[in-house]
Order: structure tokens, then sequence, then C-alpha cells
């Protein structure tokens, strides 16, 4: 059974954090990485969630929101990777998802080291 392991955080304590911190940290993830070894399938950092884009169909109509969008009746229930050329393939992609028609799908860029 494989099992995502979505990381929440303060983002904006991130954006604080200095180089000493952001060093303790990924050595931190490299040790965990270690211990973890081969149970790790794939692993991603995201690009902050001021780069989302929240995608809903309704009525046949494509809706998007800039940002996240959380709401307690909705809750994070899987994920796909697509490789698409911009965020508009992606929109269009996201809105064929079959989630898209009842609740929403969030587009994030994944972040490139």
């Amino acid at each position: 059974m494989r099992y995502m392991m979505l990381i929440y955080g303060n983002e904006a304590a991130g954006a604080e954090a200095t180089e000493a911190d952001w060093q303790e940290t990924m050595q931190a993830y490299n040790a965990f990485q270690a211990e973890a070894g081969e149970r790790i399938l794939s692993g991603d950092a995201l690009h902050p969630t001021s780069t989302a884009t929240t995608v809903r169909l309704r009525d046949g109509n494509v809706l998007t929101t800039d940002g996240p969008f959380a709401e307690t009746k909705e809750q994070l229930g899987g994920f796909y990777i697509l490789n698409c050329e911009n965020l508009d393939e992606a929109i269009a992609m996201a809105a064929k998802i079959p989630g898209a028609k009842h609740g929403c799908v969030e587009v994030r860029p994944i972040m490139e080291f």
C-alpha cells in the first residue's frame, strides 16, 4: 500500500528562514530519506500556495480560482502528476478529472531543484 505524505507547514515562517535554518532542515530531510530508503517511491516540494490554481467544472463551464481552495467539507483524496506544457494545459486536464464535477482539483506546479 502506498501513502502520500502531504507536508503542511507555515509558509511565512519558511520565507523568514535563514540559510543556516534551510541547511538544518535539508539535513533533517536527507536523514529521513536515508532512513526511509527504498520505501520512498516519489517525493517533491511544491511551490507556495500563491502559485496554486483551483479548477471546478460547473454546468459545462471551467471555473478557476487563484490560490488553494479549502473547506471543511472537502478534503484531499488523491493526486495525479501530469506533464503539461503550461498552466492552461494543466487547467484543461484538471477539468477532465472526474472529481472536478462535484469537488475541485487544485493545480500546483512542482518545484524543480
